[in-house]
């Protein structure tokens, strides 16, 4: 008798927290740049920043919660893709504020269109999952 192989399940619940991680961080930068936004001068590319950090926080969750349903290469990518580009957007814009300066030039829409690419991943692990079903 051998034992089972239940090194899959410890690389899933990692990435499982890695999203979770990504939630936490996304939501709790968001709502911190969101109370910055408020009180400094440039406010209203803070306020893009967390506006973004908070739409994708809850996408990470999602994330994590459907793991198991889609093709895992494709959501990996994806989540990879709006990871990045999430850093990228909101790290740009943040860094203009506080620093007067862009991260390097074309950040921004590099990290926007990285988000773009991983919510069509996201359509395209979905359109995977309903041609397998059927």
């Amino acid at each position: 008798m051998s034992a089972p192989d239940i090194s899959a399940s410890f690389r899933g619940d990692r990435a499982t927290g890695v999203l979770l991680l990504l939630a936490g961080l996304s939501g709790g930068l968001g709502v911190a740049l969101s109370a910055m936004a408020a009180h400094v001068p440039g406010g209203e590319l803070l306020s893009s920043a967390a506006n973004m950090l908070l739409f994708h926080a809850p996408a990470f969750l999602a994330l994590a919660a459907l793991r198991a349903i889609g093709p895992s290469g494709v959501l990996a990518v994806a989540t990879l893709a709006l990871a990045v580009g999430l850093a990228l957007f909101a790290g740009d814009l943040t860094s203009r504020v506080m620093l007067g300066d862009r991260l390097y030039p074309m950040a921004a829409p590099t990290g926007g269109s990285l988000m773009i690419l991983g919510w069509a991943g996201i359509l395209l692990a979905g359109a995977v999952r309903l041609v397998r079903r059927a």
